[in-house]
């Protein structure tokens, strides 16, 4: 579904379009238009979101087909259905509505049938196959609004990271590095980049308008240093509030879950959306729907009412990732990791630095008190010689999710894809300016990986 030319584009007739309206719906300020290619998702994509979200009530993103990018760009690394409508976007907590195969050059009678004014797009350049601005059409018709590009973020700075194998992306604490007491440069330096760290953390914690405040964000810190603590601790340890937000309502049940959600993908996302939807079945046995006084009550207030679940998630620090999974994982370090948890629908509260084993002095001491339940999903990508949630199945709370069709897509299989098509992938960094890895960068890489699946592969037989 190519169109790079107004003169030759096909506008699809009704049943024809990829979502519903199949006709043509009132054109309003308050609907916005955001498109683009979302490949591997980071947290610049969901601050493009956010700011376009902010300009209007209702946001409409448009996700390119593998095909159209193909055409124009260059193979993506993620399907469309994982990056689109299945997963990235959809999950965005901003994002209204995902509309795949949208046309690669933003397209007024597309806009237009979704009742999308404006459209909006980043400070950068976007050009199609014949070097033309992609925005050309919407801009001509003063349709079109910039945003600011997230700075220190991007896929080409991601695949600069896989190729070299750096890991100067790594915090040792994100707690400090808020502060302004750690990280690089002068005291000044660092100072100006904790407010401006602190403050995106506080924009995707922010709820379904992006204006209000939405997600709790906490900073767990426990004894002993991260490597023997990820072992598990009964020290029940201590919060630090970061943002302030919603609290569990009257009847929630709390669900934990942890993770490194590096490269935050369709695996995790799966993972979440499978989460919900068993507590929605759980919700639904147990009467949380039923027309009761209770749910009537419920439903009257807090803008629509609230859901039956508190989904709160753990981050792990950078250095816990590595310890087990080695290389230089995790690609994305704990703020990134963790802006990507905030901006997705399904969670209500984040605690960074969370403890690589959930003991059972720290799940009974969270904030919110001892969870109803702690899901784990099917990875595979980091085999471990222990069972890090034996203190939750002791206490009868440990939950599974199982197999789904995103289960293989990790950190791991995202750069084992990047790596297959490196030559490509060079050719984009030259362009854009970046160091080329080069073959002996590429050949430590897998070097370094197949050392890490051979420790692995020990871990797993002596477990």
């Amino acid at each position: 579904m190519g169109m790079t030319n107004l003169a030759t584009e096909e506008v699809p007739k009704p049943g024809e379009w990829p979502v519903d309206p199949q006709h043509d719906i009132a054109v309003t300020e308050d609907r916005i238009w955001i498109d683009g290619c979302f490949d591997f998702t980071h947290h610049g994509h969901a601050g493009a979101m956010l700011q376009a979200r902010r300009l209007g009530k209702e946001l409409v993103v448009g996700v390119h087909s593998d095909e159209d990018i193909l055409d124009n760009k260059g193979p993506t690394v993620m399907t469309l259905a994982e990056r689109g409508s299945v997963s990235a976007v959809d999950a965005c907590r901003w994002s209204t509505i995902s509309i795949p195969h949208a046309p690669y050059v933003t397209s007024l009678p597309w806009i237009s049938h979704y009742g999308c004014h404006y459209v909006v797009h980043g400070d950068d350049i976007t050009s199609d196959s014949g070097g033309e601005d992609c925005y050309r059409y919407v801009k001509a018709a003063k349709r079109f609004l910039v945003v600011k590009r997230t700075p220190g973020i991007s896929t080409t700075d991601l695949v600069g990271r896989m190729l070299l194998c750096t890991k100067n992306h790594f915090i040792r604490s994100l707690t400090r590095t808020l502060s302004g007491d750690d990280g690089p440069g002068s005291q000044v330096e660092r100072s100006d980049a904790a407010k401006e760290m602190a403050q995106r953390v506080r924009d995707y914690a922010s709820d379904e308008t992006g204006l209000q405040p939405g997600s709790l964000v906490l900073s767990y810190a426990e004894t002993g240093p991260a490597q023997e603590a990820s072992m598990g601790t009964q020290d029940p340890g201590s919060y630090t509030t970061v943002v302030d937000g919603a609290l569990p309502k009257p009847g929630q049940r709390i669900v934990y879950l942890d993770g490194g959600f590096d490269l935050f993908s369709s695996g995790h996302i799966e993972f979440l959306r499978q989460v919900v939807k068993a507590e929605e079945a759980f919700a639904r046995q147990t009467g949380w729907y039923d027309d009761t006084p209770t749910q009537k009550e419920r439903l009257a207030g807090n803008n629509g009412g609230y859901g039956p679940t508190y989904i709160v998630a753990g981050i792990h620090d950078d250095e816990v990732i590595n310890h087990w999974k080695g290389v230089n994982y995790p690609i994305m370090n704990i703020f990134e990791r963790g802006l990507l948890v905030l901006q997705c629908r399904y969670i209500h509260a984040v605690i960074f630095s969370a403890p690589f084993t959930p003991s059972k002095a720290y799940l009974c001491n969270l904030p919110f008190g001892t969870p109803h339940a702690v899901y784990h999903g099917p990875t595979t990508f980091m085999p471990l010689t222990y069972d890090p949630y034996n203190a939750a199945r002791d206490l009868g709370i440990y939950r599974e999710i199982g197999n789904h069709d995103f289960q293989n897509v990790n950190a791991g299989e995202i750069v084992q894809r990047i790596l297959r098509s490196r030559q490509m992938y060079e050719e984009r960094q030259k362009k854009k300016g970046q160091k080329a890895a080069g073959e002996e960068a590429v050949r430590r890489r897998e070097n370094m990986e197949k050392e890490a699946a051979a420790l692995e592969k020990e871990r797993a037989m002596n477990r």
